[in-house]
């Protein structure tokens, strides 16, 4: 169900900030670019010290500018993320930390902004450090055909370094200069539309969500309608907590009132009535749940014959909780993505906000755990899964998560057994005794015997039988070992054939945990 936007007059269009994503791998410098421009500390507040979600923040500069960024996790689980991250912005600083690489991470990150066709300045952080080499970055730029302007190409680049500032001033300039050029327009005076960014439940609040306002003015008392979830907006709060009555174009704002948590990277649409607003998401729901049930599994007989076929096929399910709609997406994504041939992954349920006495009751139904990222079970809830035995995990970094579940699925492998031999014995005469069988006089040539492990019979090379060994015998006490170099008597459990000269090889068999 979409909504029809009527096209702006060019004559209402005004000037608005531009829309800058910060992106690049794992600890090259994107929160820290961030606090010194805002100069504020963000990254005291994060686990681990790592960006999980997206943040949007709008600074004001000297010159009376303004700069809306946003600030995109690094990491390999946050693919969709940093695609969302590309899509709603006017310009891609990406960073690389010039005593490292372009590493795959950033390269992922260029191609995200290419494919938004978002022009692309780049800044080569961190070089204060003595082992800094800018050059060699922008070789390996050059390298994959992104040549900057110093070396005669069409990109920019900026030696900076985040933590003295070095270099920021210019690094801003050319954004500025970039987006001179895109010539950014929109019309406040209209209804709001724009994305989300970013959804949680907060618990005294009910749910909140980031939104960045690409075009109008959205006010309190608006209603707003974004994916299925829709409501009048409360109250609205800018990045550092403080209320705001309004926001303009590319302005990010966190907003109140909604009736659910939208998924990261929904639009969103300010529309005149609550009726028209519930008419859509029924009917948005509505094509959602054929979807779901058109999508689901059902065990057909392909589906059968496949699990019979993998023999003992078997199966994970688990329920992904979390604080933000963009964790929990990058989370359960990464958990699927472990599957493999023996053990498939399912997530069954994935949802924003505290793990609950539903999400608990799912899980004993199915057989599930439940993985929590950066949220806890209610004190009900938490009661209820030690009652039904049901397993819930909580994390607060993304690695931790992916790491415990694929060592709990390599638990889940079943143990191959390793054969260990322990001893040759060379049979050096055969008795046929009554009543016992064959019971041959031998000697431990290597290794040492157990009364416990099996046992192959060997003629020349060949391996005639297979069985457990009967008896040990020293003399005529029955022993539980004997080492080498000692004489034994040995007979197989039925084992009819034994002849002077045959080996005796004795092996043990050992449990090795299966890796994937």
């Amino acid at each position: 169900q979409a909504i029809v936007e009527e096209e702006d007059a060019p004559e209402d269009l005004l000037p608005r900030a531009q829309i800058v994503t910060v992106m690049g791998h794992v600890d090259h410098g994107k929160t820290s670019l961030l606090d010194y421009i805002r100069k504020a500390n963000v990254i005291a507040g994060e686990a681990g010290g790592i960006t999980q979600h997206i943040g949007a923040y709008n600074v004001k500069l000297e010159d009376g500018r303004r700069i809306t960024f946003l600030d995109t996790p690094g990491h390999e689980a946050f693919t969709a993320m940093r695609a969302r991250g590309a899509k709603v912005t006017d310009i891609a600083i990406i960073i690389v930390a010039a005593d490292d690489n372009v590493m795959p991470q950033t390269k992922e990150a260029i191609n995200h902004a290419m494919a938004a066709g978002v022009p692309i300045v780049f800044a080569i952080n961190k070089v204060d450090k003595p082992t800094a080499n800018p050059d060699k970055i922008k070789e390996e730029l050059a390298a994959m055909n992104y040549l900057v302007e110093e070396w005669g190409g069409k990109y920019q680049s900026q030696d900076i370094s985040a933590k003295k500032g070095i270099g920021v001033e210019d690094l801003l300039e050319k954004v500025l200069l970039e987006a001179e050029m895109l010539d950014l327009k929109a019309n406040p005076n209209r209804n709001a539309s724009g994305s989300i960014i970013e959804s949680s439940l907060d618990k005294g609040r009910g749910y909140v969500a980031t939104v960045l306002v690409s075009n109008g003015t959205l006010k309190v008392g608006d209603i707003v309608l974004a994916g299925t979830s829709y409501g009048r907006v409360k109250a609205m709060f800018n990045e550092r907590n403080q209320r705001i009555k309004e926001a303009g174009p590319s302005e990010p704002a966190l907003i109140l009132g909604l009736n659910g948590a939208p998924a990261a990277g929904d639009t969103f649409h300010v529309v005149e009535t609550d009726q028209e607003a519930r008419e859509i998401t029924n009917k948005r729901e509505q094509l959602a749940r054929e979807q779901g049930l058109r999508t689901q599994k059902i065990l057909t007989l392909d589906e059968l014959g496949r699990r019979i076929a993998l023999g003992n096929f078997q199966e994970l399910n688990i329920i992904v909780k979390g604080d933000v709609d963009g964790s929990v997406e990058a989370l359960s994504d990464s958990l699927i993505k472990l599957s493999t041939e023996q053990i498939q992954v399912n997530v069954i349920h994935k949802g924003v906000g505290a793990i609950s006495e539903s999400d608990v009751s799912l899980a004993a139904a199915s057989d599930a755990i439940i993985v929590g990222f950066q949220v806890r079970p209610s004190g009900a809830a938490g009661k209820m899964a030690d009652q039904e035995g049901v397993d819930i995990r909580k994390y607060s970094v993304i690695y931790d998560a992916i790491e415990e579940v694929k060592a709990a699925m390599e638990g889940m492998l079943a143990p191959e057994l390793k054969e260990q031999i322990t001893a040759t014995i060379e049979i050096r005469e055969v008795f046929n005794i009554t009543k016992v069988g064959l019971v041959a006089g031998a000697m431990v040539k290597t290794g040492k015997v157990k009364r416990s492990d099996k046992a192959r019979l060997i003629r020349d090379g060949i391996v005639i039988f297979t069985g457990n060994i009967n008896a040990l015998k020293r003399f005529k006490d029955d022993v539980k070992e004997v080492g080498t170099n000692f004489e034994c008597g040995i007979s197989l459990v039925n084992c009819n054939d034994m002849k002077v000269g045959d080996m005796i090889e004795t092996f043990e068999e050992i449990e090795v945990k299966q890796t994937l």
